[in-house]
Formats: structure tokens, sequence, C-alpha cells
């Protein structure tokens, strides 16, 4: 049997379409709304002056503008079990959109009359001055939740009800997750975006078995990213970075050895590997693979995954560390026998 609290989600999604938000959206992204009913989260990008793209989502604006690029980009995972938020607090009302928001749900009955007397005492609705801290526009707003478009474990553990927070005040220290510098800093990490890790091979076509391959990735796209989490209403704001730091080699066989022996080759003069020079077949290379048997009539699942390194930097001069994210790829590499080879 439908619970009070649900049954006001219900009615809740039936009045969405109506209300406007603080962010007046011009695309909708589909995703579940407040308490994990299904409904519509407000999206919209602007272009600044220095053509710069912000995307606003869910309360929160984000930009982009220095992230990884390109046709072949993917999201970090986490080294560890640390996941960013799943849902967020964030001002989602003026007491005149809250009041539009929801006297159509009261007045629908769907919830039950106790329920709605309950909730009008709450926010003081027949006051005509004072109702829904109307005495106070422009002054605050009203919070609430808000989730991740993904729906992720966790995307209903923001329950709590709407909740007043005065312009220059602080959040209660009680809610989990209300935005903060450090909560949009989990945002902001969820949406940085990095380069696709296909490795150069060489020397070029088909690798040989015992022969040193050389490994590297382009210089040019590995380079620190970030992207940028704010509230514009209440002057919150933090900047989540990226940097690369070392690339792992997974040859795909056990009849393989890595260079460096580890495995993992460190970004040295912000490059990851050295790309193969025409003379140096027979040397070991600083990152690379050389093969003990051939692959035959198939191919070897080589696995190249880089780690960055994330930390974030608050608009109040906070700042700190967030796991290290990676990203990686497989690529299929043919290894040939060979007699004699001359190069």
């Amino acid at each position: 049997m439908p619970t009070v609290r649900n049954s006001l989600r219900i009615a809740t999604l039936v009045a969405l379409a109506s209300v406007p938000l603080i962010v007046a959206p011009t695309a909708l992204a589909g995703g579940r709304g407040e308490g994990g009913t299904r409904g519509s989260t407000g999206q919209k990008a602007e272009v600044g002056g220095d053509g710069t793209v912000s995307v606003t989502v869910g309360g929160v604006v984000f930009d982009r503008s220095k992230n990884g690029g390109g046709d072949s980009v993917g999201a970090l995972t986490s080294s560890t079990s640390w996941s960013p938020p799943p849902c967020w607090y964030a001002p989602k009302y003026t007491p005149e959109q809250l009041q539009k928001y929801l006297e159509p749900i009261w007045e629908a009955g769907s919830t039950g009359y106790e329920w709605d007397a309950d909730q009008r005492e709450k926010y003081n609705a027949d006051d005509e001055k004072k109702g829904f801290n109307k005495d106070k526009s422009g002054k605050g707003y009203w919070w609430g939740s808000y989730v991740d478009k993904s729906y992720p474990p966790g995307w209903d553990s923001c329950d709590e009800d709407y909740f007043w927070v005065d312009l220059g005040d602080p959040p209660p220290a009680d809610i989990e997750n209300a935005v903060t510098p450090e909560v949009l800093a989990g945002l902001a990490y969820a949406e940085i975006r990095v380069p696709g890790t296909e490795v150069t091979l060489a020397p070029a076509e088909a690798t040989k078995v015992n022969l040193p391959t050389w490994a590297w990735l382009d210089g040019a796209e590995f380079k620190p990213v970030s992207v940028t989490a704010s509230v514009p209403e209440i002057g919150v704001e933090a900047t989540a970075t990226a940097e690369p730091v070392s690339l792992r080699i997974e040859p795909g066989t056990p009849d393989a050895e890595v260079y460096p022996a580890s495995g993992v080759c460190e970004i040295k003069d912000g490059r990851i590997g050295e790309p193969y020079a025409k003379g140096k077949a027979n040397d070991t290379p600083p990152c690379g693979v050389k093969y003990l048997r051939s692959s035959g009539d198939g191919t070897f699942p080589l696995r190249a995954t880089v780690t960055w390194e994330i930390h974030w930097t608050g608009g109040d001069g906070a700042g700190g560390d967030l796991p290290d994210g990676t990203f990686g790829a497989t690529q299929d590499v043919v290894v040939q026998e060979i007699q004699a080879v001359n190069r």
C-alpha cells in the first residue's frame, strides 16, 4: 500500500511540468525527480563572451570548457570505493515558486486531508504575506533535492523535505550533501572526461616475438583537464582538476614482458612513454612490451590504463585531494613469429 510520502511524490510528478524552477530549462534531460519519482531535470547551455560553455543541471552549473575533448573520451573510475554524490540539495524554489508548486497538490487532495493540513501549517500557507516565507523574497531560497541523472545506487538517500536557507548562511550542518565547495567538487569529478588510451606501438606493423615494442601516448592530448561546478544563486563553486600521472600496460597474455617490470610507466617531462625512433629496435624502451610467443591467427588484448590524480579548489580558498581516477581501453595486437628481422 502506498505511503503518504509516496502519494505526495506521485502528486508531485503531476504538478511538476507547470512549475518554474530557479533556472528555467531550455531543454529537458530525463531524470528522477525529487524523492525518486520519474521527472525532469532542468538543463540549459549558455555560451559566454569568451566562448566558454556552461551547462546547468539539477541546480548546479557545470563549466566544461577545460574538459577533455575529441571523439574518444571517457569518464574516470575512482581507484577507491569513493563515488561522487548520487544526489544533493541546492536552491530550488523562491517562496512564490514553492507556493505555486505545492498548492495544486494540496487542492487535488491526493495526499489526504490530514497530510495536506500539516503541510499548510508547516509552510504557514494561510498567511498571504508571510506564507512560504514570502516576506523573505529575495533574501533566500527553499532548498530541495536533485538526483544524478544516471541513477546510481543511493539516489533515494536525499529524502529531506524542503528547507529554507537565508542568503549568506550555510545550509544546516546535519543535512548531508547540501551543496558546499566540497560537495560541488565531487559533482565536478563526475563530469570530468579524459582522452582515450589507445597507445601507439612501434616499430610499425605487426609486433614481433622476442623484440621490444615501444609504447607511448600522444603527449599533446594528455594534459590536465578540469570542470567547475557552481551554484551562482548562492555564490558557491569548486573546480576539480585531473592530471595524468602514469600508464599501466597489461599485454593480454602471461607470455610477455613489460617495460618497466612493474608495467607502470610514469610520466616524465610531461610525456607518457617515449616515441620510437629509427635505430632503437634493439634498445630497451622506457615504456613497452615484449611478447614471447605469437598470437597465431588471433590477437592479444593489450590494455592500457592511465591513472589521473584529482585535486579540487573552492571559490572560498578551500581545497584538497580526491581519490585517483582511472580510464583505460583495450586494443588488439598481432604478434608474429620471425626468423630474422632487419630494421
